[in-house]
């Protein structure tokens, strides 16, 4: 148990058990964090020390004011929510060391609920209390004003503690121009000697100005807006040579589900949820909860509460409901406030397919490779044979008791995934990892990859019965596949031959009787496409964006045709499709 004297122990206590009695509303990742916490304590893991937690929460409300508001003016008292994350990040230390364990966070809160007055304190706070160190702390935006947000309410706190913008500059060095926001002082002894520093610095996340750049501290602001993984791994570099370092991610829900901050939230979900460990990040997500499809009730004020902190304080529960009334029945207004409000990542308007559903679906199957090799099926290839340095892919497709089982398997040469991983935010090498894709060390990739994964399906026993291709870019490919003595059908890429396999698709994710091996390349690429229905209700399909690919799902799409196809034949049915 935490000694009795630490000034806020009890308030977080009571906080953290009300989450975990279900005395407080609460997600289910808040109810997780608030257990990993309890746990935490009582495991003996970690040396528990909170006299730098009090030391900040201490700072904050007494020196830290309201900037506008009907608050204005008066002291910045923290919220228990916002002391348990100051408690979690500064009271566990490596044992024996005086080492903290936590060296980041990801903290994923709406819109309203006080995060960037927050963000200002906690960066106040944090560079007071490791002064000594000479301490430099950076808050980054996506853009300058986002950071620019936080480095105002931080700058005229200061202007108010010491009596006046004069004075202010008087006692600290105070850059806001064109070149840099930043705000620092030094702090001297008895003999004059300077023993202490701190630099507080607003900045926008710019990879390419960011290698030089040094840190013990940096706080990571609205990170949905990151496009890509690299803007925040530079910055996380920048401390590499502190000990007591922390990375703080601070961010609502987007609207890209293929983007770095909804994995990093997909990762640390399952960091909660003890999928994955790992000890030195510190997790505090508030959203609604979602059921298997990723449905959320928005007029329910339940699941309101669970994903504002700051429910009727900062966020009047009224005003929520109001306007979840409005949104019910508009579907754009319904997206945004999930997005703002209830903290729920949403699918862009433009892309076709509900990832939740399609991952619902999914979820339901847990066949193997080899037990799938096993099964009386008929498989039916695919193959997508793209820019020859670009994403090419395969696939098998097969039926089975109705339900449509997808083995996607996609191709990328090793000498342009580390540059489409890092610019297009495609995570390659993970997915390689998982043998959800091959990487090829030639420069291009050769069709006898392709070949030769088919020759490895039908050697573990699949049934293959045809392999579609698009003749574009195909002869080597077909040549060599037919040499292994494989049936070559050429697939049609006139939108409206291929609409039945999309439909098909379509319509098993909505029955939840789609399968496809667990496999985030396909998921990926599905997550990105955009499609467009005629009058007859055919639909043409193509990547949401030029840096999205979707050539995994492009290629299941000839699978269906030919699974459908020859399930036509077999039931007899006319040749009139």
């Amino acid at each position: 148990m935490i000694p009795e004297k630490y000034a806020y122990r009890s308030e977080v206590m009571k906080y953290a058990k009300s989450i975990v009695n279900g005395k407080k509303i609460a997600c289910v990742e808040t109810k997780e964090a608030a257990q990993r916490f309890l746990d935490d304590i009582d495991s003996k893991e970690f040396d528990v020390n909170f006299t730098d937690a009090d030391f900040v929460i201490g700072i904050i409300e007494k020196t830290f004011v309201h900037i506008k508001g009907p608050k204005k003016n008066q002291p910045l008292l923290l919220e228990p929510w916002q002391k348990f994350i100051v408690y979690n990040l500064l009271g566990f230390y490596i044992k024996g060391t005086d080492e903290r364990r936590f060296k980041e966070a990801f903290i994923f809160i709406p819109r309203k609920n006080g995060k960037t007055t927050f963000v200002s304190a906690l960066s106040w706070g944090l560079a007071l209390l490791e002064r000594k160190t000479g301490s430099t702390i950076y808050i980054v935006g996506n853009v300058l004003k986002q950071a620019l947000q936080s480095f105002e309410i931080l700058k005229k706190n200061i202007y108010q503690m010491e009596g006046g913008e004069k004075e202010a500059k008087e006692e600290y060095r105070i850059l806001d121009n064109n070149q840099e926001h930043s705000i620092s002082k030094s702090f001297y002894n008895e003999a004059g000697e300077e023993d202490a520093s701190i630099k507080l610095e607003a900045l926008a996340s710019n990879p390419d100005n960011q290698d030089g750049y040094n840190c013990n501290i940096a706080i990571c602001d609205e990170m949905h807006a990151y496009k890509t993984s690299e803007k925040y791994y530079v910055i996380r570099q920048a401390m590499k040579a502190y000990r007591n370092k922390l990375c703080i991610g601070i961010t609502t829900a987007g609207k890209n589900m293929n983007s770095f901050c909804y994995h990093r939230l997909d990762y640390c979900q399952k960091v909660l949820k003890k999928q994955f460990e790992d000890k030195q990040l510190f997790i505090f997500i508030c959203k609604a909860d979602q059921d298997e499809k990723g449905n959320v009730d928005i007029t329910d004020p339940k699941e309101q509460e669970k994903a504002n902190p700051n429910y009727n304080v900062s966020v009047r529960a009224q005003d929520l409901m109001d306007e979840a009334l409005q949104a019910n029945n508009d579907v754009t207004a319904k997206n945004q406030y999930l997005n703002k409000s209830l903290n729920v990542y949403t699918n862009e308007l433009n892309k076709y397919f509900n990832i939740a559903l399609v991952q619902a679906s999914d979820a339901k199957y847990n066949w193997t490779i080899d037990e799938l090799a096993k099964m009386p099926i008929k498989w039916f290839g695919g193959a997508d044979l793209s820019i020859e340095w670009d994403l090419s892919a395969t696939c098998l497709y097969g039926i089975y008791n109705d339900i449509d089982i997808i083995i996607p398997q996609g191709y990328m040469p090793r000498i342009k995934a580390q540059e489409k991983a890092e610019k297009d935010q495609i995570p390659f090498f993970w997915w390689e990892e998982q043998k959800w894709l091959t990487i090829c060390n030639s420069e291009t990739i050769e069709p006898e990859e392709l070949v030769k994964w088919f020759v490895l399906m039908r050697n573990k026993g699949f049934k293959i019965q045809e392999v579609r291709f698009d003749r574009y870019k195909s002869r080597d490919f077909v040549a060599s596949m037919e040499k292994n003595h494989f049936n070559m059908v050429d697939q049609d890429q006139h939108y409206w031959k291929k609409s039945e396999g999309f439909r098909r698709i379509e319509k098993q994710i909505l029955k939840e009787k789609l399968y496809y091996l667990h496999s985030k390349a396909y998921e990926y690429c599905i997550g990105n496409v955009r499609g467009i229905e005629d009058s007859e209700d055919r639909v043409r399909f193509e990547k949401n964006d030029s840096n999205s690919r979707i050539d995994i799902f492009d290629c299941s799409v000839s699978g269906a045709k030919g699974a459908l196809e020859y399930k036509a034949k077999a039931d007899k049915i006319k040749g009139w499709f």
